[in-house]
């Protein structure tokens, strides 16, 4: 049944996310032991299809070994080697399903900031993002499981749901918020600790709808860079990609879009860290309207918890270039707020008219739209 799925999502990953043709070259990279199957279900189709792929196994627990004692000039030379890879390639697909979440929890810091500015923000945020059809996913394993505080094998069932999803239906579905956002100036939102205004006129929305993430189901833009004003508090629990700590209950206070002040239930200090890296990390990059109706509660995973339906994030750091606002960062930091009743509730209102209350859309043919029966896959029954 697994060997079937995988086929499934390979297909899907290959066929409609990144859409690979006769030629192509592709970008696969490979974190996780588990994810191997998937892998080479990916390798195989993309050779039948007449792409010429190319792969490398990449996890945390090896990524560690490099990061703790790379120089600057060594990051450098890294990030050449693979800006080559990157510009050779047509496609990119990152599959990541790393035994141990945590195997960067001890590194230090500035090490971490070194691989972020000197390799990830050119090689992937300004070379793959910019240029190449790349989708990126998580793969399930009992690290996930652990996270999701659930068995791994009824993970599995919920992840092959959640990314075999119809995303051709999702995409039709999303038509009428992405027109919504399209003609929307201001924005206010209301929750439990949170009271936030910004403008989001003139600035893009963009849907995602499968083409860049597995799983995916958000509509996204960004603030007016300076327009951001009040609190906002997040209830969704986030482990930071570099530093691998655990945050709980963060708050940002804005004045005139920048976050003035942090707090949470936790490493504060890191906290602040993170947000000094530079100059943009205390500016927002990304608002997003998260629409999935398989993915419900939180699992400490910054690719599925983005997507939940009733929630929306609201990213510190680096801007898309398909939505801009200006903000330049070496972050990105997804960071969610669920907003249906079972979370605490809250509200969305687009220039005074409320569209969305406790997660459900004031619109019941958009909520219709996001249900699980509309957007089953049918391969997956």
């Amino acid at each position: 049944m697994k060997d079937k799925r995988n086929e499934i999502l390979a297909q899907q990953l290959l066929e409609y996310s990144v859409q690979i043709k006769r030629g192509e070259v592709l970008y696969l990279e490979i974190k996780g032991k588990e994810t191997l199957e998937l892998g080479k279900q990916l390798i195989r189709i993309a050779t039948e299809k007449g792409a010429v792929p190319f792969w490398y196994y990449n996890d945390e627990s090896m990524i560690r070994q490099w990061v703790r004692g790379a120089s600057e000039d060594q990051f450098k030379i890294q990030a050449e080697l693979h800006m080559g890879l990157m510009k050779r390639a047509d496609a990119y697909i990152g599959l990541r399903g790393s035994d141990n979440p945590f195997d960067l929890a001890d590194v230090d810091h500035g090490q971490i900031e070194k691989q972020n500015s000197l390799f990830y923000k050119p090689v992937h945020l300004q070379e793959r993002v910019k240029r190449t059809r790349w989708v990126v996913l998580r793969y399930p394993n009992n690290a996930m499981a652990q996270l999701a505080e659930t068995s791994q094998e009824a993970f599995e069932d919920f992840y092959f749901d959640v990314c075999c999803a119809d995303y051709a239906k999702m995409s039709n579905a999303q038509d009428d918020l992405h027109a919504l956002m399209d003609a929307t100036d201001k924005v206010h939102i209301k929750a439990p600790g949170t009271d936030l205004t910004f403008s989001i006129k003139g600035i893009p929305p963009v849907k995602c709808d499968g083409h860049r993430n597995i799983p995916d189901g958000e509509v996204y833009t960004a603030p007016v860079r300076d327009s951001v004003n009040g609190t906002l508090t997040y209830n969704t629990p986030s482990l930071h990609k570099g530093t691998q700590v655990l945050f709980n209950d963060i708050c940002f206070s804005f004045e005139k879009g920048k976050i003035v002040k942090a707090t949470c239930d936790g490493d504060v200090d890191t906290l602040n860290k993170i947000l000094d890296a530079d100059e943009g990390s205390r500016h927002i990059g990304e608002f997003a309207i998260g629409v999935n109706p398989f993915i419900l509660h939180p699992m400490k995973d910054t690719l599925f918890d983005e997507k939940i339906a009733g929630s929306f994030h609201f990213t510190p750091g680096q801007c898309y270039d398909e939505a801009p606002n200006g903000n330049e960062s070496t972050e990105h930091w997804d960071l969610v707020q669920i907003q249906r009743s079972d979370y605490g509730g809250g509200e969305i209102w687009f220039d005074d008219k409320l569209i969305r209350k406790d997660g459900v859309f004031t619109d019941d043919k958009m909520e219709k739209a996001f249900s699980k029966e509309n957007l089953k896959s049918k391969g997956m029954d």
